[in-house]
């Protein structure tokens, strides 16, 4: 018997895959094309999402879990047997095939490996929201926390990326901005509690993607920059319309570390083209004002340069420690 022949060839699997991400139903035309093509589809999981949609469209789905062997004896004789994969993508499955392929003993059907879906970029943060509901609902520290309890937190996290960024560790970058965004995902879970004025994490999100829009004008509308100064030109000229502040200084958080915020004041100040004098007083304090404008004025920015020297200095108490023999430490402690 010819070995192309409809009785002897080895057939065709297809693994179909698809994401959670994206709402069941909301499949490539390449799967669909496979599913009414098939001879049979086979799905382990009776309570796979897509099951639904693929019934609606016609497709018979039988619940099986079948072995290496067994799929392949179903693909004798030419067949196309499509396997709806289960979140977990059916390892098991999936290394049976591989070890009855690596065997020499079997001949193997074709195997085509056909996303149905995909995620897109930023899909991962739909687990975030999913995870996050999840322990306000069932974690007994989480589910008690308010605005106010995690306002530290937001602060330690942000001076913790920071440092990273500084450091240039990549892996800590990656990290820490995480743990940023936990900070902003939980508040925005918090606040979909409110009896009177809730908003979720997509108010949240809809609100920056609206202002990005109609303070980028050169990218999203008709304007025009070329250079950074003109976007930033654009961006106070937006935001100056949206606040109608009266003051340069409205809007400056005045309980941010004392460096930046004169830094922002001096920079609020030299972009409105004031001419204020400093304050001509004596002091510690005025001194680190008059040093802060002045960093601000050559493009420093001053609390970075202050944690740089800091680092510094430490190194050079730690080198200090390791030189000096014997027990270095102080016979007081400063707590």
């Amino acid at each position: 018997m010819n070995a192309s022949s409809p009785d002897t060839a080895p057939g065709r699997i297809v693994l179909l895959t698809t994401s959670h991400r994206v709402a069941p139903g909301l499949l490539s035309w390449p799967a669909w094309q496979a599913l009414h093509a098939a001879d049979r589809v086979l799905c382990a999981d009776g309570a796979h999402p897509q099951l639904p949609y693929l019934r609606e469209a016609g497709i018979t789905v039988d619940a099986a879990s079948p072995t290496a062997e067994e799929l392949v004896d179903a693909c004798a004789g030419g067949r196309t047997v499509v396997v709806v994969a289960t979140g977990e993508g059916e390892p098991a499955l999936t290394d049976g095939l591989a070890r009855l392929a690596g065997s020499g003993r079997v001949r193997m059907p074709d195997l085509e490996l056909l996303p149905a879906s995909y995620d897109l970029p930023g899909a991962r943060l739909l687990d975030l929201v999913q995870v996050m509901d999840r322990i306000r609902a069932e974690c007994p520290w989480s589910s008690r926390q308010t605005h106010q309890g995690l306002a530290k937190y937001g602060i330690e996290e942000a001076y913790e990326l920071v440092e990273a960024i500084e450091e240039g560790d990549r892996d800590e970058l990656r990290e820490e901005l995480g743990d940023v965004l936990l900070q902003v995902v939980f508040h925005a879970r918090i606040a979909e509690e409110h009896p009177d004025a809730p908003f979720s994490v997509d108010d949240v999100a809809g609100g920056i993607v609206a202002k990005l829009i109609h303070r980028h004008p050169h990218v999203f509308g008709d304007e025009t920059a070329t250079t950074p100064e003109e976007v930033k030109a654009h961006w106070l000229r937006t935001k100056a319309v949206e606040k109608r502040r009266t003051s340069v200084t409205e809007g400056i958080p005045l309980g941010q570390p004392g460096l930046a915020l004169a830094a922002k004041l001096a920079s609020r100040v030299r972009t409105a083209g004031l001419d204020v004098p400093l304050p001509r007083v004596e002091g510690v304090g005025y001194e680190l004002l008059e040093l802060a404008v002045r960093a601000e004025a050559e493009g420093v920015d001053p609390e970075a340069a202050l944690r740089a020297a800091a680092r510094a200095y430490r190194d050079a108490v730690r080198s200090a420690e390791g030189t000096a023999g014997g027990d270095s430490r102080p016979d007081t402690v400063e707590e």
